[in-house]
């Protein structure tokens, strides 16, 4: 974050701000290694929710984006025209649902995931009757314990379930595994696409992703593309994990010192619904710029709260900059950022695009 406080005057807090020249450089710098490993890029928008950021993300070389529910993918395609390729990675369940989905793949050459016959299931019955089948993915656990086929066997039989279901055609595989499981996951994909090869079937797509450890996803080799999303902000989680450094965080959260109550206490106008309450394993809610010594320790809705061990040179009306925890949730919680940028000779508003479609 390289802004000066005198460009934002006017502004008031909390906003959200975004460095357009630190987030370009993000963009081009995993785009690039990306380009050099052969890797395919899909950037996942959750983190920012705003058409124009995947414009420049396609703009750099992505191939599509991701999204993870399918109004949010709604809502990007509708909001730009060079949004034209789309993988969602969520399991989509119910008849309301899967009924939009048949809209959406109407508009925008479009991939979903499975891990299991129920979803196939329900995802053929939507699809049975479309002029063009759906493409699935088989979502598989490589160690994040959350959703996923268990096994490459597992995989390999799923595959052949959506091979067979009336309005579908396998896609390929999709992971999302914990950060530094590269090692796991050429095991599992490798035996997995060995299986189903077997089978007679192509495996198109091999699909990764996950920010802290993307500048190590060609230590597995197997993977096609990438799902970075996080990258394209940065915040005080990866920092903390030395994959950035605070002049790569696009993200802040600009916010006045509305009380000094005590020499070694403020109060600022960001709480919990602006910073979030996510701890990620850190102690603290944010990073403020410039001042290593301060430590927000405590959030209620409305308010912030910043101590030091010493004297802490805060007064009323001072303005912040703090890097949230993790910039993702930030997104969602409000309804416009300021964009900024040095060509730029005041914030541009922009509304988030895609912000509450949850469903």
């Amino acid at each position: 974050m390289s802004l000066r406080l005198t460009e934002l005057a006017n502004l008031s807090t909390p906003s959200v701000v975004i460095d357009l020249d630190v987030a370009r450089a993000n963009i081009r710098r995993f785009q690039a290694y990306a380009d050099a490993h052969g890797l395919n890029v899909r950037p996942h928008i959750k983190t920012h929710k705003l058409p124009h950021l995947a414009e420049l993300q396609i703009e750099a070389g992505a191939v599509g984006i991701t999204c993870q529910k399918v109004s949010e993918a709604a809502a990007m395609v509708a909001g730009s025209q060079a949004i034209r390729d789309v993988l969602i990675t969520y399991n989509i369940v119910g008849v309301e649902k899967i009924a939009r989905l048949a809209a959406l793949a109407r508009q925008v050459r479009l991939s979903v995931v499975a891990d299991s016959p129920a979803v196939v299931a329900g995802l053929s019955e939507g699809f049975a009757a479309m002029s063009a089948p759906l493409t699935v993915l088989v979502e598989c656990d490589t160690g994040a314990n959350r959703c996923g086929v268990a096994s490459p066997g597992d995989a390999a039989a799923l595959a052949s379930t959506i091979a067979t279901a009336p309005g579908l055609v396998f896609g390929g595989l999709m992971t999302y595994p914990p950060a530094g499981g590269e090692a796991a996951v050429q095991r599992f994909m490798s035996e997995a696409k060995k299986l189903i090869e077997a089978k007679g079937l192509a495996v198109p797509v091999i699909s990764s992703g996950g920010t802290p450890t993307m500048m190590q996803a060609a230590n597995a080799p197997v993977v096609t593309e990438y799902r970075p999303g996080t990258y394209v902000y940065n915040d005080r989680s990866l920092v903390t994990r030395g994959a950035c450094g605070w002049e790569d965080c696009a993200l802040a959260v600009l916010t006045t010192v509305i009380s000094v109550p005590a020499a070694t206490r403020a109060i600022v106008d960001a709480g919990s619904k602006v910073l979030t309450s996510d701890l990620l394993g850190l102690s603290g809610y944010g990073h403020v710029l410039g001042r290593d010594d301060l430590v927000i320790d405590q959030l209620s809705e409305e308010h912030g709260r910043i101590v030091s061990n010493g004297p802490i040179d805060l007064k009323v009306g001072d303005r912040l900059f703090i890097v949230p925890n993790h910039a993702c949730v930030v997104s969602n919680m409000v309804d416009e950022v300021y964009l900024t940028e040095a060509d730029l000779p005041e914030p541009q508003r922009m509304p988030v695009t895609a912000r509450g479609r949850i469903i």
